[in-house]
């Protein structure tokens, strides 16, 4: 209710009752038109602060994911300490947002693509009698780096690959 006072007309001693109640009495208050323009100057410089941070969407090489396509030797080691623990995954065809082929020899289901963000990215699925697994990696210039979640097992493990 700043700015009441304007519209409202009643006698000295009510005014100053309701200016207290409202919390506007304060001789060091700006004038009406000043109070205004703090109104508007805030807003717009919170404005001109928020544009001058904003980080500008920058343009995406495109990204061919063609290079998926082959044998890749995946270690699958549980730890790093681990050995090497190595199976293959086979990229047979790549269509669009999507490819076939096989990983630790199950079948790849519900392929998917990814390249808007200048990387190439894939999810897929396989599974066997414990359940599926979900699988998620990146192209990291010629390595693949991956996860792969287990739900019949119940584990998250990280992968990595390359072409031999």
């Amino acid at each position: 209710v700043v700015g009441a006072q304007q519209f409202i007309q009643p006698d000295a001693a009510s005014r100053h009752g309701l200016i207290q109640a409202v919390g506007v009495a304060n001789k060091r208050s700006l004038p009406l038109p000043e109070k205004a323009l703090m109104r508007i100057a805030i807003p717009l410089l919170s404005l001109a602060l928020i544009a001058g941070c904003a980080v500008t969407n920058q343009a995406v090489k495109p990204i061919d994911p063609q290079g998926l396509i082959g044998v890749w030797k995946v270690d699958l080691q549980p730890t790093p300490s681990a050995p090497a623990y190595f199976q293959e995954f086979v990229v047979s065809s790549v269509k669009g947002k999507s490819f076939a082929g096989t990983f630790y020899g199950a079948p790849i289901e519900q392929a998917r693509i990814n390249t808007d963000w200048g990387v190439v990215r894939i999810a897929f699925v396989t599974s066997d009698q414990s359940g599926p697994y979900n699988h998620s990696a990146a192209l990291n210039g010629s390595q693949l780096e991956g996860l792969t979640n287990s739900t019949g097992r119940d584990f998250l493990s990280y992968w990595s690959a390359t072409k031999p």
